[in-house]
């Protein structure tokens, strides 16, 4: 569960070195730039955090949830306001480890608590189901809420559970999460069909005619190659980093980045400091050898493996991860792909810790402060923002339409009987 290391993680965070204030002529500019274009957030997991930690409530989210004594957020509305979020993919995540009927009832009550949060604040929030949506929405001063299914066990194996999946407004599914599926490989388990396998094909061939985005974060680099392949509409990746700079498997290879301009895609920049920072990765790791070891000593006892581990973690304090480490993810996307094809997937409340500087959705600005310090121009900050997404949503929207006289997909129908 990831909700148990939020607030120590959060903890440690806030203690580390404070962000320096923007500067007034550069905050005048960011502000000038998402007043035009909307800020479109890929990935963020408050939902998951609701049903793991506050009894799926939607209460009490219009400020200071940084603040809750014992699962503190990174999200609330105040500070969607105040990191001048646009657009919002809030992920209903559910356990890659759950299937069939399971994983289906599972998904409708991530689904519910959005369509619960975007009624109890309406002032803040509203349903965003196409790209002219999020224009509207945006220019209103609410922040446009569309949602994204994480992971292709999600749909039990049923094309007819994707196709409502999009009617309740699912935007985006990403094709799995850490496990293989029964149709696509994971980038963090065991492959099965060298990418994606026949059913995985008419998977994303029907997500094309509902105008449902290819999610390629969480993939094996086998699946993105075919996956791209496949679509006949641009891929995003909702929330992943650049193995160019980071080798974590959670990562973009530069192949495949730049496969990315023929299919218009948009790799959203992930914030996790595991996936960002090398030292921060192997950190981990040996974190993870200290505990197994722990365990190994202490078989009958969780409170001298607890004990140990926080020991070794005070004796081997976490590396730090910046706004400076993100922006370099940033700029490896743009200078691969190029800027048509990179955006912005922070992952906020499904990460255990941030990376200074970037401690919750009010601090968006600092990461285009950075870019705006390395030259950026505003055309390419607008894109970066939210207009390469924008542009692969209705790119999605005309592909659908043009397939607009195709019967839907009977495939998982077919092969049970």
């Amino acid at each position: 569960m990831r909700s148990a290391l939020l607030l120590a993680a959060l903890l440690v965070t806030t203690a580390a070195h404070a962000q320096q204030p923007i500067d007034p002529k550069v905050q005048a500019r960011i502000d000038r730039i998402l007043k035009q274009t909307p800020l479109i957030d890929g990935h963020n997991d408050i939902a998951e955090q609701l049903s793991e930690s506050h009894g799926y409530s939607v209460a009490n989210l219009a400020s200071g949830t940084d603040k809750w004594p014992d699962h503190p957020l990174m999200t609330d509305m105040a500070r969607l306001h105040a990191g001048r979020v646009g657009g919002q993919f809030w992920s209903v995540y559910i356990d890659g480890t759950y299937t069939g009927d399971e994983a289906i009832r599972r998904t409708i009550e991530e689904i519910d608590i959005v369509d619960r949060m975007i009624a109890t604040y309406p002032n803040d929030l509203e349903r965003a189901l196409t790209a002219d949506d999020v224009v509207r929405i945006h220019k209103q001063g609410k922040v446009a809420s569309l949602v994204g299914i994480e992971g292709g066990r999600q749909i039990g194996g049923s094309l007819a559970a994707l196709r409502q999946f999009y009617r309740l407004g699912a935007r985006y599914m990403t094709l799995t999460h850490n496990q293989t599926t029964e149709w696509a490989d994971s980038a963090t388990d065991d492959p099965k069909y060298g990418g994606l396998s026949p059913f995985g094909v008419q998977v994303v061939h029907e997500m094309n005619r509902l105008g449902m985005l290819v999610d390629l974060s969480h993939v094996s680099a086998d699946t993105m190659k075919d996956a791209i392949a496949e679509s006949k509409a641009p891929v995003i990746f909702s929330h992943s980093s650049a193995r160019g700079l980071v080798g974590h498997l959670r990562n973009v290879p530069d192949d495949e980045l730049q496969l990315l301009p023929a299919n218009g895609g948009v790799v959203m920049v992930n914030f996790v400091p595991d996936f960002i920072s090398d030292a921060v990765w192997h950190w981990g790791a040996e974190k993870n050898a200290e505990e197994a070891r722990l365990k190994a000593f202490h078989r009958n006892s969780k409170a001298e493996v607890e004990a140990g581990l926080k020991a070794w973690e005070a004796a081997h304090p976490r590396p730090a991860a910046t706004v400076s480490t993100v922006a370099d993810h940033v700029e490896h996307v743009a200078k691969v792909a190029g800027y048509d094809h990179v955006g912005i997937g922070g992952d906020m409340d499904g990460i255990p810790y941030t990376p200074e500087g970037l401690t919750g959705v009010q601090d968006y600005p600092n990461l285009f402060a950075e870019l705006i310090r390395r030259g950026w121009s505003d055309e390419n900050l607008a894109k970066l923002a939210g207009g390469n997404v924008l542009r692969a949503l209705r790119q999605a929207e005309a592909v659908s339409a043009s397939m607009k006289n195709e019967p839907a997909s009977l495939a998982d129908i077919q092969a049970r009987k």
